[in-house]
């Protein structure tokens, strides 16, 4: 407890990121090194999920998106798949109070359709109960995938039969975005993924262009709020340039 506070003290709140994405990674090998099936790392890794969530809330971040499960992941051993889709119709349903009395908002991203009947009705009702909900807004990704996502975007812009060939030639980045599962929630300014690996895994890919990325070789069931104050600690210490030179932004960040 003392170290957690120690670290939270040293973070500067009028410089929070507004959004910080989660690649939840290293379950299974978490599982492994204890002698146990996948599924056993993916329970406990409901704690870190927690942890995270209360770090966020605490300190003020408006959102936080965690990466739940990937479009590739229905590749998986079935036995796994569906332990993970039973694990997550149950923590829904336990933490839908929590939510509730922390004001935290639920949203979910990705291809809601292709989910289990009963995981989506679980996901619509906890949504529409936190719907009105002012705090921490987080996000899911689940069945995610960025490339999808793109993909899905220029096929609704190609089916607009109100766009003239005007509209698409000026089609631009904020028109875009407006088709994309993240429209209006901002872009995450931070990413954190645990586990070792250093790689996106179809994330976010539009939205990630300019977030700044921290990569732990703490593998996710074990992940604490010390380790996100960490994360956010880091966060703060690096310029963050947009394409402009260090004297730019400077001047940028001194002016906000």
């Amino acid at each position: 407890m003392k170290i957690n506070m120690d670290l939270k003290k040293q973070i500067d709140t009028s410089r929070l990121p507004v959004h910080v994405a989660v690649i939840m990674d290293g379950n299974g090998r978490w599982a492994k090194q204890k002698g146990n099936q996948r599924i056993f790392g993916h329970k406990n890794g409901v704690v870190a999920v927690r942890e995270v969530i209360e770090a966020a809330a605490e300190l003020g971040i408006p959102y936080v998106t965690l990466y739940a499960f990937s479009k590739e992941n229905w590749q998986r051993p079935k036995t796994e798949v569906k332990g993970l889709m039973t694990l997550l119709v149950s923590t829904i349903h336990s933490e839908v109070k929590t939510l509730m009395k922390n004001n935290i908002r639920l949203c979910v991203i990705g291809d809601i359709d292709s989910l289990p009947k009963n995981v989506a009705a679980e996901l619509n009702q906890a949504i529409q109960q936190t719907s009105n909900n002012t705090g921490l807004g987080l996000v899911l990704a689940l069945s995610y995938g960025a490339r999808w996502e793109i993909l899905r975007a220029v096929k609704r812009i190609a089916a607009d039969k109100n766009l003239s060939d005007a509209d698409i030639e000026n089609l631009d980045e904020s028109t875009f975005e407006k088709h994309l599962s993240t429209a209006g929630i901002p872009d995450p300014e931070l990413l954190i993924r645990t586990g070792g690996e250093q790689r996106i895994s179809n994330f976010l890919l539009w939205q990630l262009s300019y977030a700044e990325l921290f990569f732990t070789n703490t593998l996710w069931p074990d992940f604490r709020k010390s380790h996100f104050y960490e994360a956010i600690i880091d966060f703060q210490s690096r310029e963050r340039r947009f394409g402009k030179t260090g004297e730019q932004a400077q001047k940028l960040n001194k002016k906000a």
